[in-house]
């Protein structure tokens, strides 16, 4: 019989060995020490990041140990070991807040962030940031080239104005020339895609090119007739006013603001102010030279949105393996528990909930791969006005009275190759965000229409230019800031309160959308509304062939009834393959295991009545899941051979072979199973 005093000993263990089990799977370091300088906790993660074997770290061992194996192997420079020991030792001591970078020999470049905590000691991350350092120097790179390149075009337009200047001395010289010289002036600086003038020192224009009549309408025949302040609007000129009278002062002065052009179209200029100062020193006037950066500015944006979207999609999809093999053990025990008939008056209150959480787990790795565009696509060709049609039945008993919804399809007939279940998904992530974004009072549209992008228009989007089918919704409630805008498809960024969004609606919208050969346009602006649309190519449609059917609905269940025979299960996870061996054994399968594809491949070779064979996608060694797959269908005997995967890699599966996600039930396993042919 255990005591009270050995039920509390055993807890205690139980709780110690989760709490290791939870700080092992932090990718970050981690150490607590006391206020005498000895090991509390630590992690994994803080002894791989910094190379320390496991033997140094225990229960009250000397932080000082790990300091002097550092100074020993250069980690702190070429200084005498015992001073950098007893400096960092007094540093340590003193259990003050730091946050400091460190970049060690081998080149990883580590974050190390200290605190205290009152009564327990003090607490130290370590963070690899080498990526997010090489990430920042790439976007510095690109920035540079991007002014390079223009001060590439201002130096030739510099070296143009010598030129001109140059031909203005001789034309001085010889007179009757000077007409016919001002005239090749002239065409020079008109054929220039830029802005070129010239302002004396009173800040009247003597000369301006055709570019200011074809952005601003002005009369460049009359160059001192036209005011920058009336063509560039008050509060635009007020704000380059102090760079004006920096460059009278003597000074080459480069900026950037953003004009009002003809027909209402707004441009980022970029515009360099160069003094013509005498030989005696004084600024007479000064040469403009003024760029339109928009697209050169919105590509280097676009650069670094898909750099740090291709980022967090290559975090998300590293971690979703891991977590659904959890998910898959976690799962399958619960619901093996669930059907015991002992505990069934513990399942409401506490089975059933634990499931639910898992699922939502599940949820939400399938919403970070749709973020990070790796999730299984079952595209079909779908009638788009059909299936947002469909979404009226969906969404009307989740709307309250309140609120007004109302569709303005228009693209019929009109497909694209897709799918369907995530367009739906999409839509209903939108509804509901705009729903909120009206506090359930206002009115929401979704609407379709067909859209042909062209060239500019396209490389604005990212796409491809030719036909697109345009799906928006669009509503009257709060709007979104431009700092929020830049942020929305970020996975887990929300502005909801805590517990009513996770945060990855709008990150799968995008994925969606990307992997479907399309992309997201948002137009916001706060306390007017929002419009999210979905550009998504056109597809055409032989006449032999008909669309699929616009709404998707459930799937029924095959039944498990008859399924008998000879199956090998591989997989390398011991805790995922119990659970998913006890899938096979309730449907009626005998099942051989194997921990690696090379068992798998020695099974294959020695048995023959083997009917099924499912293998894990991913596995250490030399052979894969692919490979396993391949093998069993050279054998010609197996009728079923199914892949499993708790992510979607970059690489092709096997040809034929139906692919199925981690977590799953046993009923989705018979049904996968079922729809193979014998």
């Amino acid at each position: 019989m255990t005591t009270p005093a050995q039920a509390d000993e055993s807890a205690e263990t139980v709780r110690d060995g989760s709490l290791q089990a939870g700080l092992d799977l932090i990718d970050q370091g981690f150490t607590l020490i006391d206020a005498n300088l000895r090991i509390v906790a630590w992690n994994r993660a803080f002894l791989r990041l910094l190379d320390f074997p496991e033997h140094m770290a225990y229960v009250g061992a000397p932080f000082e140990s790990f300091i002097r194996v550092n100074a020993e192997r250069g980690e702190y420079g070429e200084v005498d070991i015992e001073t950098a020991v007893r400096v960092r030792v007094e540093a340590a001591r003193a259990l003050k807040t730091h946050d400091i970078e460190r970049t060690r020999p081998n080149g990883t470049v580590l974050r190390v962030q200290g605190v205290p905590v009152p009564g327990h000691g003090f607490v130290t991350l370590y963070s690899d940031i080498t990526q997010q350092r090489h990430s920042e120097s790439l976007i510095r790179e690109q920035n540079a080239l991007l002014e390079s390149r223009v001060a590439e075009r201002t130096s030739e337009l510099m070296a143009t104005n010598a030129q001109l200047r140059e031909a203005l001395r001789l034309n001085r010289q010889f007179g009757e020339s000077l007409e016919r010289s001002e005239a090749q002036m002239r065409l020079i600086t008109d054929s220039i895609p830029a802005l070129v003038a010239y302002f004396d020192s009173t800040l009247v224009y003597r000369y301006i090119n055709r570019g200011y009549q074809d952005w601003f309408g002005v009369d460049s025949n009359h160059p001192e007739q036209v005011s920058a302040r009336e063509f560039l609007g008050v509060e635009t000129y007020t704000r380059i006013k102090p760079f004006i009278k920096q460059a009278l002062r003597g000074e080459h002065v480069t900026f950037e603001y953003e004009a009002m052009t003809l027909g209402g179209h707004k441009r980022l200029l970029q515009t360099t102010l160069i003094p013509e100062v005498t030989e005696a020193g004084e600024v007479i006037g000064c040469f403009e030279l003024t760029f339109d950066i928009t697209q050169e500015r919105r590509s280097h944006e676009m650069l670094v949105q898909a750099q740090k979207m291709e980022a967090l999609g290559q975090l998300t999809s590293g971690l979703s393996h891991d977590f659904n093999n959890i998910l898959t053990v976690i799962l399958g025990n619960l619901s093996a528990l669930a059907s015991q008939p002992d505990v069934k008056h513990h399942l409401d209150e506490f089975i059933s909930p634990a499931i639910e959480a898992a699922r939502r787990g599940s949820d939400l790795i399938k919403g970070l791969l749709a973020f990070s565009r790796q999730q299984p696509m079952q595209n079909t060709l779908v009638d788009i006005d059909a299936c947002v049609r469909s979404m009226d039945k969906l969404v009307r008993h989740t709307l309250p009275e309140t609120l007004r919804l109302t569709f303005a399809l228009q693209t019929a007939p009109a497909h694209c190759t897709l799918d369907a279940h995530l367009l739906q998904n999409a839509l209903l992530n939108l509804i509901l965000n705009a729903r909120d974004a009206t506090e359930s009072k206002g009115h929401i549209v979704v609407r379709s229409e067909v859209q042909s992008l062209d060239a500019a228009q396209a490389q604005r989007l990212g796409l491809q230019a030719g036909p697109y089918i345009c799906v928006a919704v669009c509503d009257d409630g709060c709007g979104m800031d431009a700092q929020t805008l830049s942020r929305v498809f970020e996975p887990f960024f929300t502005t909801k309160r805590a517990g009513q969004g996770s945060g990855l609606g709008m990150s799968m919208v995008y994925g969606f959308s990307r992997q479907s050969g399309g992309t997201v346009d948002i137009t916001s602006e706060p306390g007017v509304g929002t419009t999210v649309s979905l550009l998504l190519p056109r597809a055409e449609v032989p006449q032999t062939q008909a669309a699929a059917p616009s709404d998707p609905g459930p799937t029924g269940q095959p039944s498990a009834a008859g399924a008998s025979g000879l199956a090998l299960l591989v997989e390398d996870d011991e805790d995922v393959r119990k659970v998913i061996r006890r899938h096979l054994l309730e449907l009626g399968y005998v099942v051989l295991e194997a921990e690696s594809g090379q068992e798998a491949l020695d099974i294959l070779a020695q048995t023959r009545d083997l009917q099924v064979v499912l293998s894990d996608l991913v596995m250490p060694g030399a052979v894969d899941g692919q490979q396993v797959t391949r093998y069993a269908q050279s054998l010609g005997h197996i009728s079923k051979v199914v892949l499993m995967s708790g992510y979607t890699p970059s690489a092709q599966q096997t040809e034929g072979v139906p692919l199925i996600q981690k977590p799953f039930s046993r009923e989705q396993l018979d049904a996968v199973l079922q729809s193979i042919p014998h």
